[in-house]
């Protein structure tokens, strides 16, 4: 009886330290995904954490300096819920119409790499790293989808 016991508290004792691991290096290495407007209503408690970003391209912001090299450019709200994507006409409408919103909530990228090729006008742009002090987001990581090009075309015949 005293060494099932002995088991038990062990096995206890051991699952315990496992799950005291997993939470503690889960919430050190988390990423928050959120909107343009949800990354500014976060306030000061946004530039604590890493942060995933996904916006709508402003081409016309767009900025490089190869020397550095650095991208600078330009990310609009986009709605994050993907009923709400497809009940206002799909992804490409939902970044075309952000784009065109000159009141829409913004917000300015600093990518410290080459300038990806899909870097373009109302590409959706989903960005991870850090807002800084000066209220610029430091990307890490810059992820691009362009949703045209994506588009399947109708073959020639179709239309015959």
């Amino acid at each position: 009886m005293q060494n099932k016991t002995t088991f038990m508290i062990a096995g206890l004792l051991i699952v315990g330290a496992v799950i005291y691991l997993m939470v503690s290096s889960t919430g050190s290495t988390a990423q928050f995904f959120v909107t343009v407007a949800e990354l500014q209503a976060m306030g000061d408690a946004a530039m604590q954490r890493n942060i995933t970003v996904s916006g709508a391209v402003l081409g016309e912001s767009i900025v490089y300096d190869a020397m550095a090299p650095r991208v600078t450019f330009t990310i609009l709200n986009v709605p994050a819920d993907p009923k709400e994507v497809e009940r206002r006409g799909g992804l490409a409408q939902v970044l075309h119409d952000a784009v065109q919103d000159p009141t829409g909530p913004r917000l300015e990228v600093v990518y410290n790499n080459v300038k990806p090729d899909l870097l373009q006008n109302e590409a959706q742009a989903i960005v991870r790293g850090k807002l800084g002090t000066d209220g610029r987001f430091y990307a890490d990581e810059l992820l691009l989808k362009c949703p045209s090009r994506y588009e399947e075309e109708v073959p020639a015949q179709a239309g015959d």
